[in-house]
């Protein structure tokens, strides 16, 4: 990969990333309350649909822009000496250690943000310190397994998909796609992605939210308390030595698929559809158009 290239990628990947994370903020709040186990009211409802925004803010540039720069100069590589038949097999590839890469950052962010979504009352920041308070630098990790388990089957069908998709919209018209061609094929590969893997995202959610309030008994006056206020009876979920505290995203969907069946394991699939294709046909558009731009 060239030095410009990797600028653009690396620019473009964040500029995208700010962009749909921004955008579609308040129906990733009602997609993660209602996978919350103390149900949508209880987790807040529709009111604070933007708690924990500053956390998505901060990771969603470099987050994005890692993904890119990798999935891009993984490509490159593979594609020396490659077959055109092969083509699926190297995005895959791609977009699989992109989200390895991406993940590192994300996950983070993305416990903050929704354990910040959950407990509308407490800021980001009380959410940030009570973590590392509780937890360590191991509790921003919370659901690094189950995230890099979900992102990974995800991309395995978004991306080749989008790749796939482009390639065929170019051949009907005889010249490559413009931008918003590219945004279509994204918003219907984010979509069909989202609705496949949606069991997953109930796990991660479900892991990430654990152990919440395990920590009040020490007299904390912080989020803790204030969660275990909001889930009454249903907080043994989320307590530690619990089955989705242990991190296992097996045991995770064996959790859920016990206490609520199939309609469990789908919960919030409609506004996860939704945003995802949304998301891809701002994100992937985005990052078409402005690295097209900058190169």
């Amino acid at each position: 990969m060239e030095r410009a290239e990797f600028w653009a990628s690396l620019t473009a990947g964040g500029i995208a990333g700010v962009c749909v994370d921004l955008i579609l903020f308040p129906l990733d709040t009602i997609k993660t309350r209602l996978q919350s186990p103390q149900g949508f009211k209880k987790a807040g409802g529709f009111r604070g649909i933007y708690a924990g925004v500053p956390s998505a803010a901060v990771g969603s540039f470099p987050n994005a822009a890692a993904f890119f720069v990798t999935y891009e100069y993984v490509k490159c590589v593979l594609h020396i000496d490659s077959s055109p038949y092969l083509s699926p097999v190297t995005h895959m590839a791609a977009a699989s250690l992109g989200e390895v890469v991406a993940c590192l950052i994300r996950v983070p962010s993305e416990v903050v943000k929704q354990r910040a979504q959950v407990s509308p009352s407490s800021s980001t920041f009380q959410v940030f310190s009570n973590t590392l308070y509780q937890e360590g630098i191991r509790g921003l990790y919370r659901g690094y397994k189950s995230t890099v388990l979900r992102e990974i089957p995800f991309s395995l069908v978004q991306f080749p998909l989008w790749e796939s998709l482009k390639d065929l919209w170019s051949w009907k018209q005889g010249y490559v796609v413009d931008s918003w061609q590219s945004a279509i094929c994204g918003a219907f590969a984010g979509g069909f992605a989202a609705a496949v893997t949606t069991p997953l995202d109930v796990a991660k959610t479900r892991i990430m939210l654990a152990k919440m309030v395990s920590g009040a008994g020490r007299g904390s006056q912080s989020v803790s308390v204030q969660c275990l206020a909001q889930l009454g009876p249903d907080h043994d979920s989320l307590k530690a030595g619990s089955t989705d505290a242990s991190g296992n995203v097996l045991s995770a969907l064996h959790s859920v698929w016990r206490s609520q069946g199939l309609p469990g394991l789908f919960a919030g699939v409609v506004p996860r559809m939704t945003a995802i294709s949304l998301g891809g046909f701002i994100f992937l558009g985005t990052y078409h158009k402005t690295r097209s731009l900058l190169l």
